[in-house]
Parts: C-alpha cells; sequence; structure tokens
C-alpha cells in the first residue's frame, strides 16, 4: 500500500467516539472553500502528535485541515445545554465535527474538531462558517491562557477560506476562516443532558464507561466508579475555576454544552481578560444580567455542575453526587489561594483555612441581580501568619483601585529586587501606579518576605517571572492586532503576538 506523504494523513487515527455508535453522533462532510491561506500553525503541538516541525509543511496542513482529504468519517456530536439557565434541546455541532482522535505521545487521547468547516444537521438557519476575527481570538485566547497555566484548548490551524460572512456582531461583509482545535475531548456536559432528556439511561451508562475508560483511567472499575468519576470531574472543574479567576480570565458564555466532561476550558467566542480587579465585569455584550460575569464564574460552574446530576442520577446514586458537589468550594478556595500567592511569588503549603466555607472574595456567589455579600476575613493558619492577610489585602487593593490586574502583578515580577527584604518602602516605587500602593500592604509583602531565608529571595524572583508574563491578552491588543489584518492584510503583528504570548515575553 502506498503511503500518503502528508503526516497528518498517516496519523494512527484512534476512532473511540466512532465506535460507539451513531446514538450519539451524525456523520457529515465539510465543505469546499474558493481559498486557503495558512493563517497559523501550531508547531509547538506537533511532537506532541510524534511529529517534527520541520518535516510538516504548509500544505500538509491545508489538505488536511482546510480542503479535509482525510480518509475516515466526520463526525457532528450531538448534544443539548442550559444556556443562560433555559435548557435548549435544540443544539449540537453546528459549524464543526470531530475530525479525529490521536493518542499523543504522553499516552493520552486529544480530539481534533473543527469550527468553521460548514453546515450539518444542528446548523438550524447559520451557515456553519467561522469569521477569520474569531479564529484569531481562538488563537491568541488558547495560547494566552496555556501559558498561564489554565488547562485549555489550543488551536492546531486557522485557515483563512476566501469567503465573506455576514455577521451582526463584526463589520460586514467579514472574512472566512476554518480553525482546527485541540483538546482532551469534545464530549460536553450537554452531551449527557440530551440523553436524559431523551430518557435513556443505557447510552448514558454507555457513553460514562466510554469516558472513565478514557479518561479517569485511574478510577476502579466497580460499582462506584460513576460517582468516583463525577467527584474528581468536581476537584477538576473547581481548579478550572481557580485558575480563570487567577489568570483574570473571563470565559463569557459558561452554558453547559461549553464544559468539557474532561473539566478542560474551550470555545472561546466572546471572552475578555478583565483590565481590573471587577467581579462584575462581563465579556458578552449581551449577558445583560452578568449571569457569566467574571466574579460568578465558580458559582456557575457549580451549578453547570449540578445540573449534570441529572442525568448522571439515571446510573449512580444521588446521594453520592451531592457528596461529590460538596467539595467544590474548599477545592475552589484552597486552588485559587495556591495560585494567587504564586504570582505574589509565594509557594506554601496547602491547608488554608476560614471561617466559613465561602471563597476569598465572595462576589463568585453572586447571583445574577444580587448584592455582593460580605468578604469573610481569613483566619491565619498558624503556619503561614502573614500569606492570608496579604492575599486579602491584594484583593481589597485591587478591588478599590484602577490599577491594571495583569499590570499590578507584571510590575512586581518586573521590579522585584532584594531591596524589598530590607525597606518594605522600596517596594514598587517606580511603577506608574505607586500612589496607589498603601503602606499597610506593602508592610505585609514586606512581612512575607522577611518569614523567609535571604537566600530564597533569587526562587521568589523567578516565580514572580514565571506566574506574571508581561504580555497581556487584553481587548485593545487584540484590536490593534485585527486592525492590521484587517486594513492591511498585515499579519506581523498577529505572529510576533503568539510569539510573546507563547515564549512569556
Amino acid at each position: 500500500m502506498e503511503i500518503n506523504p502528508n503526516p497528518f494523513l498517516n496519523l494512527e487515527y484512534e476512532p473511540v467516539m466512532e465506535n460507539l455508535g451513531d446514538d450519539y453522533y451524525d456523520l457529515v462532510a465539510a465543505d469546499e472553500f474558493p481559498a486557503h491561506w495558512l493563517r497559523f500553525r501550531n508547531d509547538l503541538l506537533l511532537p506532541l502528535l510524534g511529529l517534527q516541525p520541520a518535516k510538516v509543511d504548509d500544505a500538509d496542513f491545508i489538505k488536511a485541515f482546510g480542503k479535509f482529504s482525510g480518509v475516515h468519517p466526520f463526525l457532528a456530536l450531538r448534544y443539548h445545554g442550559y444556556q443562560f439557565g433555559a435548557y435548549n434541546p435544540f443544539l449540537g455541532d453546528g459549524r464543526g465535527f470531530l475530525y479525529g482522535q490521536i493518542r499523543g505521545k504522553d499516552g493520552n487521547l486529544y480530539d481534533l474538531g473543527t469550527k468553521g468547516s460548514g453546515r450539518t444537521p444542528y446548523s438550524r438557519t447559520a451557515d456553519g462558517k467561522l469569521t477569520l476575527k474569531g479564529g484569531v481570538r481562538e488563537v491568541l485566547a488558547a495560547e494566552a491562557l496555556h501559558q498561564l497555566g489554565v488547562k485549555t484548548s489550543r488551536c492546531l490551524s486557522l485557515i483563512e477560506t476566501g469567503e465573506s460572512l455576514w455577521r451582526g456582531d463584526e463589520p460586514s461583509p467579514t472574512r472566512s476562516s476554518v480553525m482546527v482545535r485541540f483538546s482532551s475531548s469534545h464530549i460536553r456536559f450537554g452531551t449527557f443532558e440530551r440523553l436524559h432528556y431523551l430518557q435513556r439511561p443505557d447510552l448514558i451508562k454507555k457513553l460514562l464507561d466510554s469516558v472513565i475508560d478514557t479518561y479517569y483511567g485511574d478510577i476502579v472499575d466497580t460499582k462506584a466508579k460513576y460517582h468516583q468519576f463525577y467527584a474528581v470531574l468536581v476537584l477538576r472543574v473547581a481548579q478550572l475555576a481557580a485558575q480563570w479567576m487567577a489568570a483574570g480570565f473571563c470565559h463569557g458564555v459558561l452554558n453547559t454544552d461549553n464544559m468539557s466532561i474532561t473539566g478542560e476550558s474551550f470555545d472561546y467566542g466572546p471572552y475578555a481578560f478583565i483590565p481590573n480587579y471587577n467581579p462584575r465585569f462581563t465579556a458578552a455584550s449581551f449577558d445583560y444580567g452578568g449571569r457569566y460575569s467574571y466574579g460568578n464564574q465558580p458559582y456557575i460552574c457549580k451549578f453547570n455542575l449540578e445540573m449534570l446530576q441529572l442525568p448522571l442520577a439515571m446510573v449512580t446514586d444521588k446521594v453520592e453526587l451531592e457528596a461529590g458537589l460538596a467539595q467544590f468550594d474548599d477545592c475552589y478556595q484552597e486552588h485559587y489561594r495556591m495560585l494567587m500567592l504564586q504570582k505574589l511569588g509565594f509557594e506554601v503549603e496547602r491547608g488554608f483555612r476560614s471561617e466559613s466555607n465561602s471563597p476569598l472574595d465572595n462576589s463568585y456567589l453572586l447571583e445574577t441581580n444580587k448584592t455582593a455579600l460580605s468578604r469573610n476575613r481569613l483566619v491565619e493558619a498558624s503556619s503561614e501568619p502573614s500569606y492570608s492577610q496579604l492575599l486579602t489585602q491584594t484583593i481589597e487593593l485591587l478591588k478599590s483601585t484602577d490599577i491594571s490586574y495583569h499590570g499590578f502583578f507584571a510590575a512586581i515580577a518586573e521590579e522585584f529586587n532584594y531591596g524589598w527584604r530590607e525597606d518594605s518602602n522600596l517596594i514598587l516605587e517606580n511603577a506608574a501606579f505607586t500612589q496607589q500602593i498603601s503602606d499597610r500592604w506593602r508592610n505585609s509583602y514586606h512581612q512575607c518576605l522577611n518569614q523567609l531565608p535571604a537566600a530564597e529571595m533569587k526562587i521568589i524572583g523567578d516565580r514572580l517571572l514565571f506566574y506574571n508574563p508581561p504580555t497581556a491578552l487584553l481587548r485593545s491588543t487584540i484590536e490593534s492586532v485585527w486592525q492590521a489584518i484587517s486594513e492591511d492584510n498585515n499579519w506581523q503583528p498577529f505572529n510576533d503576538l503568539v510569539y510573546r504570548l507563547q515564549t512569556k515575553t
């Protein structure tokens, strides 16, 4: 048999989803496009597929992921979901499909899924296409989040396709693209919710067995495995919410069909990184009530996990599911504190305790249009007398001023020096916002530094640089890059920004 010279077509795809049967998907085909310009290729992902970037041509990307010359079937997955709290049974992959599943060199299974590849049975009245700006935004979001330590899908390729699209949220006509997403799984909470809607516990059990076997290999095959899976998923989602919050990221549309069954962040539409600390900040212009505001994200994740109990309760004990969900708050709090202290330069043992089960910043408990609850004061853990205080004061400082959230931590990383341990007045003395830094906060940071031996100052400095890259993906930055593309077809600013995000420079 002749070997295809295209390395993507020679990969050993595993039909895990396909083998489950067509109760879960529809076979579809990709549209044919009038043009193919490769605008982004993620060479950092190729070694995970066993490919050497130097041996993969741009034409290989175009043939596989623009012209879709693969020989295996393409699957449009079926799912439902809660959208802004209301159940929608008319969903499914409407502008993409599962291209294939591949075992990475790390032993994990990964999905290659398209976005913008054309109409499917779930497109309804839409054209199934992706705007080029939408593709550019998703590439940038995924690379930025990955480097910030968020468990996220990433983009393998972005190809401009030469069509003109009409959209209500972009100046139209606008340019078109097709993207290939690299993720752990495209199975969503809504995939199970659809099966509950259809009253098919047999299909829930079949899918759940596959999910556990594929993505939760440490779970022993016993009668308890279903609620054990749920308990692990709760922890993964709680940690993901903490990662978003520490990164200053607002997803924008946390419907249950945008929640992955592996606890991975994906599908970046109207996202935004917060310019300053504001729990009520919203990324989506149509989120009028602020349901998916930045500060609400942990609450919404917990709500979505609660909704997932409905299908899972058809195959396992509801009481055990409730016990799993009860871990969410503590896990979120602990992980958020750990991540925030890392951004401040400190690596401390887990085990903070607080006066209640509320998180560091209660704003996440806000339901739409409700008044913020008062923040609980953290009780100092005996072995960490200053870290909790510093963290509380940091949130208070950022919340009460207009200091840039990302600029604050980047300035700490850039200006940190040994003198901070000797004299608190030197802390952030050269920052543009130095006048807004209180002596109270400087003294707390100074005390934390002095709890550690002088020899650890180098480690703190390195940690600050690692967790606080200087490039922030704010809306203005994205718009600047897009302006160069839309007006002059100049891709250099985009390429430069991707490089800075990937290298933390």
